[in-house]
């Protein structure tokens, strides 16, 4: 009798259970009808996945095999990655030392090297341990501890194995200038960036550039800048100088409603910009210094090689990479993403560069039964517009952290949108959004990519909750 009892009751649990599935896969059913349906998906694609994060079981799939552009949800494929390759306490390491001799007086007749290894965070405002007057301060006394008082040299930006094409092939000219259009670096600073300030005026006039911070004296500035009406927004792209110029041109317009009156932008060069602020850091407090500051993009254009340390003073060592991926979900930072892709492309033998990481990435996943044709991708961040991936890929590849040691790692990095844990993903005419989200009980992960819209993105996002919010 005790036999039978437990046998109903196990089949009342799972003919319950076949129920509540069936009942949500109807409600999405009608629901993702009625987005592919709508007018601002008339010439648009729209592709969903939801699985059982436990077991990976489909619970629905809507175009699942459509390869769709995914905007910075592609990030949570990186992370992902990330954490499988590199491990979640990963730190990146920048070596700070000298060659030459150093004399019984001070005086170093060489030069300082601050050599890279790839770590986005240095100089970095999110980590107390990485903003930029701590990381000068820990190499001031470095070097001070080793006696240095003169340098008969130069303090030299290293970017160490990190020396090939820096920016991913498919991003667009337009946004190679600006603070997330930054590329590859081995040695970066200040998360690549830096604020031009504005001098603003009535609409339609010009805008001219009041300044930099940091100051940048080694740039010139050329503003084609006009106020905009208010609430058309910040439209201003600053542009890099091109081969051997100084000149960064800001195009575009700029809303006199808009009230930080600040563009930020690429640092060119980050090496020379890190070798620049350690130079002046030591001048100010009395150690000259006879040399320039160079970098390794420098010293190529005079065919130069870097000189190798022969003397090691220290090494800063990053945040653990649980921290990093955080940041870099919660604020979907470009740079921390290819950054990752390119260490996953280094520690695998490849040259740390975009093209080598989606292959390595490619192959990760192809290993682990993911077909790599689903995954036409360019970059780590999604912001190449020509990034395709399927929702089914990128659903099963999300569901494989959910037994990871460092999933709730990864879990708490992913925002918190329509009060869901998802990544966000948008560039032009794109929005996706990627993440987890509990049903009765039942933990599912998905993935949603809308490509090719009309009308706003305000409206788009609208419906797009409208759908998710069956899973809740």
């Amino acid at each position: 009798m005790t036999i039978q009892r437990t046998w109903l009751v196990s089949l009342l649990f799972i003919t319950n259970s076949l129920c509540a599935q069936s009942t949500l896969q109807k409600r999405l059913q009608t629901a993702f009808i009625r987005l592919q349906t709508d007018e601002q998906c008339k010439y648009g694609a729209v592709s969903l996945t939801v699985l059982d994060a436990k077991t990976g079981e489909m619970i629905f799939g809507g175009n699942p095999d459509m390869g769709l552009a995914p905007g910075s949800t592609l990030k949570t494929v990186t992370s992902i990655t990330a954490f499988n390759v590199l491990g979640k306490d990963f730190q990146f390491q920048t070596q700070l030392g000298y060659t030459g001799t150093l004399a019984a007086d001070g005086t170093l007749t060489g030069d300082v090297i601050i050599k890279g290894g790839g770590d986005p965070t240095l100089g970095s405002w999110r980590y107390a341990n990485t903003k930029e007057n701590v990381v000068l301060n820990t190499m001031v006394v470095a070097l001070k501890k080793a006696g240095i008082k003169k340098i008969n040299g130069r303090v030299i930006g290293d970017n160490g194995a990190y020396n090939k094409q820096s920016i991913p092939d498919g991003w667009i000219w337009q946004d190679l200038g600006t603070y997330y259009g930054a590329g590859i670096a081995g040695l970066c600073w200040r998360e690549n960036q830096f604020d031009i300030l504005l001098r603003t005026g009535a609409v339609g006039n010009p805008i001219a550039v009041a300044g930099t911070n940091p100051e940048t004296n080694y740039l010139q500035y050329k503003s084609e800048l006009t106020n905009g009406a208010a609430k058309t927004g910040d439209q201003a792209y600053p542009y890099l100088p091109s081969f051997g110029s100084k000149v960064m041109y800001l195009r575009g317009t700029y809303a006199v409603d808009q009230t930080k009156k600040r563009v930020s932008a690429a640092i060119p060069d980050p090496a020379f910009d890190a070798a620049l602020r350690l130079s002046d850091t030591l001048k100010r407090i009395g150690i000259t210094i006879n040399g320039d500051p160079q970098s390794t993009n420098m010293l190529a254009e005079k065919n130069q090689p870097v000189p190798a340390a022969s003397t090691a003073l220290t090494t800063i060592l990053s945040p653990e990479l649980s921290k990093i991926i955080y940041w870099l979900n919660q604020k979907s930072v470009n740079l921390y993403a290819e950054q990752l892709l390119a260490t996953i492309s280094l520690k695998s033998g490849k040259t740390a560069t975009a093209a080598d990481g989606v292959n390595v990435l490619k192959a990760f996943w192809e290993q682990k039964s993911i077909d790599k044709r689903s995954m036409n991708i360019f970059d780590g961040s999604g912001l190449s517009p020509e990034d395709h991936i399927t929702t089914s890929t990128m659903a099963r590849i999300l569901q494989s952290a959910r037994a990871a040691t460092w999933f709730d790692d990864f879990y708490e990095s992913l925002p918190v949108y329509n009060d869901m844990k998802m990544k966000s993903g948008s560039i032009n005419s794109v929005q996706a959004y990627a993440g987890f989200q509990t049903h009765e009980g039942r933990q599912l992960c998905f993935s949603i990519m809308v490509n090719n819209y009309s009308g706003t993105g305000s409206a788009i996002r609208e419906k797009m909750f409208r759908l998710l919010n069956e899973l809740k």
